[in-house]
C-alpha cells in the first residue's frame, strides 16, 4: 500500500502549493495592499514568531532616562507652590560622606533599641523607644536616613498599633508608640532599607523611571506588530504614537508601528522588567537576610506592661497620633468613627441597598470587590469576557437595587493585557458620574506609579482631585475613600521597582494632596504595618475584612443618639 501512495506524493505536494499561491492570490486582491507590504506569508510568518518569542521583547539599548519633564497640563501657580512644598517635605536625609564601603553601612544585627524609663504606664499614655544604630564594623552611624518601622503589639490580645520614628540625623531615632489598651505589649521595629540602600533607590526612581517598561499590540488583518511604550520615550529613535488624553494631557506614548497606523493599537500590557540596574557597589546594599527588612533587636527588655487608665489622660500630648488600631483582631479607628462589623451576607446587603458603589483603580481595590462578590451570594456579575484579574467587573443585586463595578485606572499599569478600549482615567471616570446619596466612589492608585519620578504621580492625583471636587460641588453628599499605600514582601530584586521606600514617599504625597477634602483614607499603610500577618501586596483575608468593614461604617454609619436638652 505504501508503495503506490508514493507514487501520488508529488502530486500532493503540487496541490498543495497551488492551493496556497491561489490563497495568497486571492488575500492580495481583497486586501489591496500596496508596494510597500511585505507578503501576507511572511506576516504571518512573523506574527507566530512574534507570539512564540513574546519573553524576548525588550526594550531598545539606547532606551535610558525617558523620563520628560513639563508633560501633561501645565499645573497653576497654586499647585506650582503645592509641588514645590509637597517635595521638599519629603526629601530624605543623605549620608553625610557616599560612596562608603558595606561594612561602613547599616547593620540592622549591629543596631540596637532601648525602652525609656517606662515607670507606670497607663492607657492613654505613650512609650518612648530610642534606637541607636550601628554600621557591620559595630560603630554608631553618625547620620541618620535609614528606613525604619516599628509597631507596638500583644499577640494574646490580638492588638497592635504603629509607632512614629523621629529621625534625628545623627543615627539615633525616636520612636513614639500610644499606648491605646492594657497588658503586656511588645516593641517590634524593623529596618527595611539602610540609609545608604535609599540613596540607590532615589537613584534609581530619577535616573531609571523606565525599568519598568510597557508594551502594545497593533493589528489590522493579518498584520501585527508590537511596539514599546511609556510616559515618555525618546523620539529621535522612530516616530511616535502620541495616546495623551485630551481631557487631562496625561500623556503616555508608543513607538509607531513600521507597518500599521498608530489607531490600530488593540490592547496595553507590561513588558518586563530592566535587568542590571545597579553596580556591583549598589548591589551589597539589597541582600536578603542582611539588610532588607531585618529586625532590630533590643539592648534590654522588649516588653512592657500597660495598666488600665487610672487617672484622666485627656489633656497629655501625645506624639504619635496614628488612625487606628486592632484589638481582638478589629480594627478600631480613632477619627470617631463607630467601627461596625458586616459579617453576615444580609447585613451587607441591607447597608448597601440602594447605592451604586464605583471602585476605580489597581488590583488592591479590586480585592474589595472580590471580597464584596465572594460574601454577598445575592449579586450577580455580568460576564464582559474581561482578562482575570484585568476588568472591568460589574454585579447587580436587582433585589436590593445595588450596583457594584471595578475597573483598573489608566497607564501606567503592570497588567498583563488590558484593552485600549478599557483604558480609562479615572478623573474622567468621576467626571461621568452623576453622583449623590446612593453613590459611593473608592479610589486606589499607588503601586503602579512606583518606579516613576513623584511629579508623574503629583499630576495624576491632581487631575483626580480637580475631579472629586467636581464631582462633591454638584453632588457634596457623594461618598468619596481612597486607600492608601501599603507595605509588601520584599527582596533585592523587588525592591528597586516596588519597595515600601517608594510606596512610604507617594503615600505622603497622597495624605496630603487629599487632607482638605470631604474624602475618607482607608490607612492601609497603617492596617498592614499593625496587623501581624507578614507584609504582601495584596493583604490576606483577616485585613480586608477590616478594610471592608470600614467602608460599609462609613456608608452606614451609626446614628447617635441625640442628647436630650
Amino acid at each position: 500500500m505504501e508503495k503506490y501512495l508514493s507514487k501520488y506524493v508529488p502530486f500532493f505536494t503540487l496541490l498543495a502549493l497551488s492551493g496556497l499561491l491561489f490563497l495568497l492570490w486571492n488575500i492580495t486582491s481583497l486586501e489591496s495592499w500596496n508596494c510597500q507590504t511585505v507578503s501576507t506569508f511572511y506576516q504571518l510568518q512573523k506574527s507566530i514568531q512574534s507570539v512564540l518569542k513574546t519573553s524576548e521583547f525588550l526594550p531598545p539599548v539606547e532606551f535610558n532616562n525617558s523620563f520628560c519633564a513639563h508633560l501633561g497640563q501645565e499645573p497653576t501657580a497654586d499647585e506650582a507652590m503645592e509641588e514645590n512644598y509637597l517635595l521638599k517635605s519629603i526629601a530624605w536625609p543623605e549620608p553625610s560622606v557616599l560612596g562608603l564601603p558595606l561594612r561602613q553601612s547599616s547593620d540592622p544585627a549591629q543596631s540596637y533599641y532601648t525602652i525609656q524609663d517606662p515607670g507606670d504606664l497607663q492607657v492613654g499614655g505613650q512609650l518612648v523607644v530610642k534606637v541607636q544604630m550601628h554600621n557591620f564594623l559595630d560603630q554608631p552611624k553618625q547620620y541618620g536616613g535609614d528606613f525604619l518601622v516599628a509597631r507596638l503589639h500583644t499577640p494574646e490580645l490580638a492588638a497592635g498599633v504603629v509607632g512614629q520614628v523621629h529621625d534625628h540625623n545623627k543615627g539615633n531615632y525616636t520612636v513614639f508608640f500610644p499606648l491605646l489598651w492594657a497588658g503586656v505589649a511588645q516593641v517590634e521595629l524593623t529596618m527595611i532599607h539602610s540609609s545608604e540602600a535609599v540613596m540607590v533607590l532615589r537613584r534609581l526612581r530619577e535616573e531609571q523611571s523606565d525599568r519598568v517598561f510597557f508594551k502594545s499590540l497593533f493589528r489590522s488583518g493579518y498584520l501585527s506588530e508590537t511596539t514599546l511604550c511609556n510616559l515618555c520615550l525618546p523620539h529621535k529613535q522612530q516616530p511616535l504614537c502620541n495616546y495623551t488624553d485630551p481631557q487631562t494631557g496625561e500623556p503616555w506614548f508608543c513607538y509607531k508601528p513600521k507597518m500599521l497606523d498608530c489607531d490600530t493599537r488593540i490592547n496595553h500590557s507590561k513588558g518586563g522588567y530592566k535587568k542590571h540596574l545597579l553596580t556591583v557597589y549598589e548591589t551589597q546594599f539589597f541582600q536578603s537576610g542582611v539588610n532588607i527588612k531585618i529586625p532590630i533587636h533590643s539592648a534590654g527588655m522588649d516588653n512592657v506592661t500597660v495598666q488600665p487608665a487610672k487617672v484622666r489622660t485627656k489633656g497629655m500630648h501625645l506624639e504619635s497620633t496614628p488612625s487606628g488600631y486592632y484589638y481582638q483582631g478589629s480594627w478600631r479607628p480613632l477619627s470617631g468613627l463607630v467601627m461596625r462589623q458586616f459579617n453576615a451576607s444580609s447585613v451587607i446587603t441591607q447597608c448597601l441597598q440602594g447605592k451604586m458603589v464605583y471602585m476605580y483603580g489597581d488590583s488592591t481595590v479590586r480585592q474589595w470587590y472580590e471580597y464584596l462578590i465572594s460574601h454577598v451570594p445575592e449579586f450577580k456579575e455580568f460576564n464582559f469576557h474581561s482578562p482575570k484579574n484585568v476588568g472591568p467587573y460589574m454585579a447587580v443585586d436587582s433585589n436590593h437595587n445595588i450596583l457594584l463595578r471595578y475597573r483598573c485606572h489608566g497607564p501606567p499599569i503592570r497588567f498583563t493585557s488590558v484593552s485600549s478600549a478599557e483604558m480609562h482615567y479615572i478623573s474622567n471616570e468621576l467626571d461621568d458620574l452623576r453622583g449623590g446619596s446612593d453613590t459611593v466612589v473608592v479610589i486606589s492608585i499607588w503601586g503602579h506609579f512606583s518606579t516613576f519620578p513623584v511629579q508623574e504621580y503629583m499630576r495624576r492625583l491632581r487631575h483626580i482631585r480637580r475631579a472629586v471636587i467636581r464631582l462633591l460641588n454638584r453632588e457634596p453628599a457623594t461618598l468619596v475613600l481612597i486607600r492608601t499605600a501599603n507595605l509588601q514582601k520584599l527582596d533585592p530584586e523587588s525592591s528597586l521597582f516596588n519597595s515600601d521606600w517608594f510606596s512610604q514617599q507617594l503615600d505622603a504625597v497622597l495624605r496630603a494632596m487629599f487632607k482638605h477634602l470631604n474624602v475618607h483614607l482607608v490607612d492601609a499603610w497603617e492596617m498592614t504595618l499593625a496587623h501581624h500577618h507578614p507584609h504582601q501586596l495584596h493583604p490576606p483575608p483577616d485585613i480586608i475584612s477590616n478594610m471592608v468593614n470600614f467602608i460599609l461604617s462609613h456608608i452606614c454609619p451609626v446614628k447617635r443618639k441625640k442628647k436630650q436638652g
